[in-house]
């Protein structure tokens, strides 16, 4: 295969079953050590994605398609790019600063560990800018280092302040990459895990795929999905489902679903399950086992 000038979307659909972490470590290490060039001239790309990331006869991946960079004094006001690498607190109207780059690179670090582009069963439209804006973000891929994990969690945060600079974020990835540089390939196998993550075929329309001009209006502000429930505590709804899903594989226990037959201690030793479970689901983590 001819690997000059392909992309890193193309790249990932040929090669991704057969890249190791090690290799993987590396891609992600050769993108922000460009990106680093170009927050090191005090310019913002705004429009990072796996389309403009290219792999050249250097066996070195670049970023390419530079013409929305700008002096990072200098915001855009439109906005523009592929939605699901965009910063939240860029949707909800925010300048592009260099945060909204290492967001970016987040959802990078995602595709490259999945083999897939972030957000894959989505339409780009008001509702997956709300769902990004509200913290949800793509499923971690099991077996996952836990340090590559971490540094991804951070990238993707929706607290622009808690995301690393470029500097920060390679001297971590050096760090990673090093210690996997150096172990074995029999050392990086790790056990299979039990779990619902697919790979999905994404052979549908490039739209999709590809950057253009969005504009969001009455988007509330960006917070990580875990903060819903602790600060605001809006989970009726998904408690309901929770309850239903328990009604529904217990019909044919009446005293469990009577409520007379219910003491309120029992009902005090249920909530916080429900509560643990919610939180869960909105993490993406898992599925009420009763739903499943």
């Amino acid at each position: 295969m001819n690997k000059l000038n392909i992309d890193l979307r193309t790249y990932l659909q040929q090669n991704h079953n057969q890249l190791t972490w090690k290799e993987k470590i590396q891609i992600i290490t050769d993108i922000t050590f460009a990106l680093e060039k170009i927050h090191y001239e005090n310019a913002i790309h705004r429009d990072l994605h796996s389309g403009n990331i290219l792999y050249n006869l250097g066996n070195a991946f670049r970023i390419s398609d530079l013409g929305f960079c700008g002096p990072a004094d200098k915001p855009l006001k439109s906005i523009y790019g592929n939605l699901p690498y965009i910063a939240p607190e860029v949707i909800v109207g925010r300048e592009q600063t260099f945060k909204s780059d290492i967001y970016s690179i987040a959802m990078l670090m995602w595709e490259i560990s999945s083999g897939q582009p972030p957000f894959i069963g989505y339409e780009h439209d008001y509702d997956l800018a709300m769902n990004i804006v509200n913290g949800i973000r793509p499923k971690i891929v099991p077996e996952t280092p836990l340090e590559y994990k971490n540094l991804m969690k951070q990238c993707w945060d929706a607290d622009p302040s808690k995301r690393p600079d470029v500097y920060t974020l390679n001297y971590k990835l050096g760090e990673i990459n090093l210690l996997y540089q150096s172990k074995s390939n029999e050392s990086l196998i790790q056990p299979k895990e039990n779990n619902n993550f697919e790979i999905e075929n994404y052979t549908g329309s490039s739209k999709l795929f590809t950057s253009k001009l969005h504009q969001f209006d009455n988007l509330p502000e960006p917070r990580n999905a875990i903060e819903d429930i602790q600060n605001n505590y809006k989970i009726e709804a998904m408690q309901q489902q929770t309850m239903n899903c328990h009604i529904k594989d217990n019909d044919d226990d009446e005293a469990h679903n009577n409520p007379n037959l219910h003491s309120e201690e029992q009902d005090e030793l249920e909530l916080p399950d429900k509560i643990q479970t919610i939180v869960k689901i909105i993490q993406n983590e898992v599925l009420p086992p009763e739903c499943k």
